[in-house]
């Protein structure tokens, strides 16, 4: 399986801007720049690439997640993850320096501890965790009987 996304840019770094675009429509030409990026923390003026990386990595989790639920011949009432990705200015440049998984899942016939544990294993083993392993990841739970 191979998907795609489009990024265009005209412009400086600093005062140009581009667009993001899929072939699913999720994002169609979805404005993106320097100021959208790190001067708009509440998003609302366009997306940039640490919010398409917290997107795929919430998705990815939620569904590794199902799966290892589905495992236990049970499945979720709901599994609601925000991913949020840190991005901190170093002295070699910008860096994303954490991402916290901040699960709220509820299972019918499962216990706290199982969830945990399953929450736990899929962290490890989505995909999107594992092409992002060379940054911090953290995983809070709430867990709803």
């Amino acid at each position: 399986m191979k998907r795609k996304a489009t990024a265009i840019w005209k412009g400086t770094g600093l005062e140009g801007s581009g667009s993001l675009s899929s072939p699913s429509g999720f994002f169609d030409n979805s404005p993106y720049s320097a100021k959208t990026r790190f001067e708009n923390e509440d998003g609302t003026q366009g997306t940039n690439p640490e919010e398409m990386i917290a997107a795929a990595h919430a998705g990815c989790f939620n569904m590794a997640l199902s799966f290892q639920i589905a495992g236990k011949d049970l499945k979720a009432d709901e599994l609601n993850t925000t991913a949020t990705v840190t991005l901190e200015k170093g002295d070699a440049g910008f860096s994303i320096t954490g991402i916290l998984l901040d699960l709220k899942g509820k299972v019918s016939g499962m216990n706290e501890a199982q969830f945990k544990e399953l929450a736990e294993v899929a962290k490890e083993n989505c995909p999107v965790s594992k092409a992002l392993s060379a940054v911090p990841i953290t995983l809070k739970i709430t867990f709803n009987a």
